[in-house]
């Protein structure tokens, strides 16, 4: 399969937490410390056979990435949130793409504005940490 999502995470199911109308589905992505957190509708849940143990892959749009830096004690309401590591900017006319490296090899891009690029100071080699809202994350398994 290919998308226009730059972020593509492939693992299995950890958990499932059913609701009424929506459940939360946690990704655990080999080579990542963290969990990817999903909100997806409970019907959508049951046709996919999202249950512990099953393959699955988020896709996150980069332009539902914010990126942060110096957030040592701070607490935001985003379900997902990636430590690395800036290893690349591009700048272009209006945004830029920051691409941050993941513990274990992954990556996580972000298009942010150049303001926002230059006010957090992304060059690569800093620290910079994604954050992504589970409502923002779309699962999909293998046909």
């Amino acid at each position: 399969m290919k998308t226009s999502a730059r972020n593509q995470f492939s693992g299995t199911v950890s958990r499932v937490t059913a609701g009424a109308v929506n459940d939360e589905v946690a990704l655990a992505v080999p080579g990542m410390d963290a969990e990817i957190v999903a909100i997806v509708t409970h019907g959508s849940a049951v046709e996919l056979g999202l249950v512990p143990g099953a393959q699955a892959f988020a896709l996150v749009k980069a332009s539902s990435v914010i990126v942060v830096t110096d957030a040592e004690g701070a607490r935001f309401s985003a379900r997902n949130r990636l430590q690395g590591t800036v290893t690349q900017v591009q700048t272009g006319a209006v945004n830029s793409e920051v691409v941050i490296g993941l513990p274990g090899g992954g990556a996580v891009a972000a298009i942010i504005t150049n303001e926002s690029c230059a006010a957090l100071g992304l060059v690569p080699g800093g620290a910079a940490s994604a954050l992504f809202k589970a409502s923002n994350v779309i699962v999909g398994v293998p046909a």
